[in-house]
């Protein structure tokens, strides 16, 4: 499949904003603009987004419901309630549990934390759940990630003597459970500056509000920033507005001081030296927290990141990197089974969306395997598989089509959902599967245009090579943190060609690691790695010019940094 190249010259209105920004600040003109596009046009904004402030913090009792929360924790405590923190058990729902409880067993011993078994009780508030925290003595439940849908557990919850306060940020429903309060700035009545936390932004902001109404120094939370910022990578939320100075800072902790849970499974990717970006992130932290709810119980990820003694630490990490092998094994398998389904579509091309369903298929795999699908087919994918006596769902999406919109029209055939607008999660009975395929067929023939099925990459600016000067770097990464609604720049230089010591690397030579020079450039050559795009490599080593779509990568390990292009794709004269 080809990717289309889209790039946009600049306005005369943005060349006169740009040229502004780099004569006041000192920067390159392509910097400049790629700020103005991102909507930044003085100094003072700029200067802003540069250096994230932990004062501008939004206010957390401008949530609905904050003040109702904080009254009923605080009550709690004075009264020596059992409180039990309850958390889904992806990244985020195990991240926000431990930054929640890594704060209040300070101040109390009656302090527990439940994060449900996947395969026994699937997402959200369970009742199993409920029951055992019944058992034990709880009488306040503080849910994370989840809730915001769950009015008949709320209810039986009540039925037992329980409290809920409910921190969530996915998209309620009309009507919202009979809790104790309901943090979540996606509720309609919400003058909430900011909508886009994550789920273990929602307990951070409890938490700060919880701080403020007991005159607690910040600094206590400022350290417990690192699980905010793993969260809001993993999540795939907006790195904008609040997010950014939560990832910023959060970064900052991991990067300077992690926690002994967190040092553990930096050092089983092999991150250790390294300076940690959202990327490493998002391809090798989130994924081993994951692997533990898909592959055991997510209780070990929270036991890990709230471990105090670094050999416990260490083991455990190792475990969970073993549960994330497993899960990349089965990842595989289930792939290759998806695609040979697909593959026996004979009107593959004509569909706008992508079903397949496995009764055997692991449930805690098929979400992976839909962002798979989605990335090979450029399609909305959805991958069943059998669940006890129901039918479960992940959905993944392509830009511009708003998958939660999608399979909420499909509600009255389903028995549960949730999610956001590029990822969800739902459950059917078998008898509603091939109501459910015709009507997700039918949504997506409605919607979706053909060229949203061809994968664009959007290019932010043209470069020369002799352009890419430390100076360029430097101010380049003050754009980072990086992450959606700030993407790393896209970058294309026209003309490049080898400088004669390019070559074939990888298992299967299937990839090219670069070394090229431009017309324009002095005789140093520039590095880049092209994964899998070995296809090139004649034309490359014949020495002809060709043109090349980039991010650029900067690395810094023990201190010493370098770079390397990271190649998206190319163009030959017979692309």
């Amino acid at each position: 499949m080809t990717n289309k190249w889209n790039y946009q010259p600049p306005t005369q209105t943005e060349i006169q904003e740009r040229d502004h920004l780099a004569a006041e600040l000192g920067l390159s003109p392509v910097i400049s603009l790629l700020l103005v596009r991102r909507g930044l046009k003085t100094a003072k904004e700029v200067k802003k987004f540069f250096r994230p402030s932990l004062n501008d913090l939004e206010d957390p009792f401008l949530m609905p419901d904050m003040q109702k929360a904080v009254s009923r924790l605080n009550q709690a405590l004075g009264e020596k309630e059992k409180i039990l923190i309850y958390g889904d058990y992806d990244v985020d729902g195990t991240t926000a549990v431990s930054l929640v409880y890594k704060y209040l067993r300070a101040y109390t011993s009656n302090l527990y934390y439940y994060i449900p078994d996947r395969y026994d009780e699937g997402s959200g508030i369970s009742i199993k759940g409920i029951d055992y925290a019944h058992s034990i003595g709880v009488t306040l439940i503080i849910s994370l990630d989840c809730g915001i849908k769950a009015i008949d557990k709320i209810e039986y919850a009540k039925e037992k003597g329980i409290d809920f306060i409910i921190c969530d940020h996915h998209m309620p429903d009309e009507t919202l459970p009979d809790a104790v309060a309901v943090l979540d700035a996606k509720r309609e009545d919400s003058i909430y500056p900011y909508e886009h936390l994550s789920g273990c932004g929602v307990g951070f902001k409890f938490m700060q509000a919880f701080a403020i109404s007991n005159k607690r120094p910040f600094s206590e939370l400022e350290k417990l920033l690192e699980f905010t910022a793993v969260s809001i990578a993993s999540d795939i939320v907006p790195i904008t507005g609040e997010n950014r100075i939560l990832a910023y800072y959060g970064l900052r902790q991991i990067n300077s001081n992690p926690s002994l849970g967190l040092k553990g499974i930096i050092d089983v990717c092999g991150l250790s030296g390294k300076e940690i970006t959202i990327s490493d992130i998002v391809f090798k932290i989130g994924p081993r927290i994951n692997a533990s709810g898909r592959m055991m119980k997510g209780e070990e990820a929270v036991e890990l990141l709230l471990a105090k003694d670094s050999a416990v630490a260490r083991k455990m990490s190792e475990n969970i990197n073993q549960y994330n092998e497993e899960r990349r094994e089965l990842d595989k398998k289930i792939t290759d089974e998806a695609n040979a389904i697909i593959n026996e579509f004979n009107d593959i091309d004509h569909q706008k969306a992508v079903i397949v369903y496995n009764p055997k298929w692991h449930k805690g795999i098929i979400g992976i395997v839909a962002s798979r699908l989605t990335e090979k087919y450029y399609r909305p994918a959805v991958v069943l598989t059998k669940s006890s006596d129901l039918i479960t769902g992940s959905a993944r999406s392509v830009t511009g089509f708003d998958i939660y919109k999608a399979i909420e029209g499909c509600r009255d055939l389903l028995e549960s959902f949730g999610g956001h607008t590029y990822a969800v999660g739902f459950s059917l009975k078998e008898e509603n599967l091939e109501a459910f395929k015709q009507r997700f067929f039918q949504l997506a023939a409605e919607h979706i245009i053909p060229e949203q099925m061809i994968p664009q990459l959007d290019i932010d600016a043209i470069l020369d090579l002799k352009e890419i000067t430390p100076k360029f770097l430097s101010d380049l990464k003050k754009m980072s943190p990086f992450g959606p609604n700030n993407q790393k720049p896209i970058f294309c230089t026209y003309g490049v060609q080898d400088y004669g010591t390019s070559k074939l690397v990888g298992r299967d030579q299937e990839h090219i690691k670069l070394e090229i020079i431009d017309s324009k450039s002095a005789s140093v050559p520039i590095h880049g790695i092209a994964f899998g795009m070995s296809q090139y490599n004649a034309h490359i080593k014949l020495m002809k010019p060709f043109n090349i779509c980039y991010t650029i990568e900067e690395s810094i390990y023990n201190g010493n940094a370098s770079f390397q292009l990271m190649i998206k794709d190319i163009q030959t004269e017979t692309t």
